[in-house]
């Protein structure tokens, strides 16, 4: 059975359809010869004949009868893969899984889906907005494509492409005394009370390792487990914290004032992740090139 062809099986359905030699030669555009090879081929190859001619008539013998939906079953099945198969490459049907640590699924990854969106409606698209970490920890795992997240560091498994850099910025309720300065030092920010993320966040890790190296600790008083949590807090009155600036437009929404933060101007640079030695799907690479047009919508810092 493993040698059966397609042109066995479309010949076969062709005559078994037809019940005529030369129909079904037209129907497959085979010669006469071509044709009835092909089909004793079939017969050799499942042992037996599913045809029975004579010189008037031609019918189906009874295994030819139980052979016939399942060989129409097979080349619908085919001709639906390939198809839908085409489709893909053509980028006319398909779906991308995207994973996006949260200030970036909910400001900047709209504006870069909308384009791709437009010149390609009938691809799907799934946003997995999850925490910077668990973005590296899908893309290893192999159930996104795209990643958008901090640089992981050296990964001989990940390639990352970096798109800008992110300063961190401090964020303070409206009512609060710094919130009327033009800029903050990191020394004033953290003698308030400072809310932060919890460990082993890596965001956590930079902003600790950057500060002991300037004689700096950081101390919070509250802990969250988001940056939104952390953001509301602050809307609250509880404390002061610093957020990446791509998380700038969410913090406002929360009527929370963001200055820059200097000394130290702490940052990381913010990119593309994938998996190193797998191939992206079409869809996956047309979208990661309307990226790459969109520069401008990457923020500059404050």
């Amino acid at each position: 059975m493993r040698n059966i062809t397609l042109k066995q099986l479309r010949a076969f359905v062709a005559v078994a359809h037809t019940r005529s030699f030369t129909e079904a030669c037209a129907r497959v555009h085979l010669s006469q010869p071509a044709l009835s090879i092909a089909i004793k081929n079939l017969e050799e190859e499942v042992g037996g004949e599913l045809l029975a001619r004579t010189t008037r008539t031609l019918a189906l013998t009874p295994e030819g009868e139980e052979f016939y939906p399942v060989a129409e079953r097979m080349l619908l099945d085919w001709d639906n893969a390939l198809d839908d198969l085409q489709q893909r490459f053509a980028l006319k049907r398909g779906r991308i899984v995207i994973g996006a640590m949260p200030s970036f699924a909910s400001s900047l990854l709209p504006a870069l889906l909308k384009p791709f969106r437009s010149e390609f409606p009938h691809i799907a698209v799934t946003v997995q907005d999850v925490v910077a970490e668990s973005v590296v920890d899908l893309i290893r795992e192999g159930r996104i494509e795209i990643g958008f997240s901090f640089d992981p560091g050296e990964a001989e498994d990940l390639n990352f492409t970096p798109l800008f850099r992110d300063n961190f910025v401090a964020i303070v309720n409206r009512n609060h005394p710094l919130a009327s300065a033009e800029t903050i030092c990191w020394k004033d920010l953290l003698a308030d009370h400072f809310i932060s993320l919890q460990k082993p966040s890596s965001m956590r890790q930079l902003l600790t390792d950057s500060l002991e190296e300037h004689g700096m600790q950081l101390v919070p008083e509250l802990e969250s487990h988001q940056l939104v949590t952390v953001g509301r807090m602050v809307s609250a009155g509880l404390g002061v914290s610093a957020v990446p600036s791509v998380c700038i437009q969410q913090m406002q929404e929360m009527s929370v004032v963001c200055k820059p933060l200097k000394a130290p101007e702490i940052s990381r640079p913010v990119g593309i992740i994938t998996r190193r030695r797998y191939p992206l799907s079409s869809a996956a690479r047309q979208f990661l090139e309307i990226v790459g047009k969109q520069e401008s919508r990457f923020p500059a810092g404050l």
